[in-house]
């Protein structure tokens, strides 16, 4: 047995050159399809094309792989990276806006205890409570 596999070692001939070229094209085929998704991908988030021009750029990119994503990149590849930056900033836009909200929400919610204990404690009055409690919850 130990024999055999020692044989089956020695005959197997698999060079250099061949490991490397298996490499290559492993790496290549895993960047088709991140390439080949990522335009999927863009053809649903774009908000300009209508159904049938999404239908049609999704069919013709799956009938015709090479062809299809090549002629994509050439006709739309610029817009790709644009439509990728403008929906990076509308989500951080709405990730600030959220957080600034956010904020004043606690932000009131602290100035109110604040002025409930002051009044709790009489150092303000009933009346002046209602009042900052109006210029806080902004009525």
């Amino acid at each position: 047995m130990q024999n055999s596999l020692i044989n089956l070692a020695e005959d197997y001939d698999y060079p250099l050159l061949n490991i490397f070229l298996t490499m290559m094209l492993c790496f290549l085929w895993v960047f088709w399809f991140v390439l080949l998704m990522r335009i999927i991908g863009d053809v649903f988030r774009d908000d300009d094309l209508s159904g049938w021009a999404k239908a049609g750029w999704t069919v013709f990119v799956i009938l015709l792989p090479y062809l299809g994503v090549f002629i994509y990149l050439i006709v739309r590849g610029r817009g790709m990276g644009e439509r990728q930056l403008r929906r990076t900033q509308r989500q951080e836009e709405a990730f600030r806006t959220y957080a600034r909200e956010g904020d004043a929400i606690t932000g009131q919610a602290e100035e109110l205890s604040r002025l409930a204990e002051l009044k709790n404690r009489g150092a303000i009055t009933a009346s002046e409570y209602e009042r900052a409690k109006g210029k806080v919850l902004g009525s």
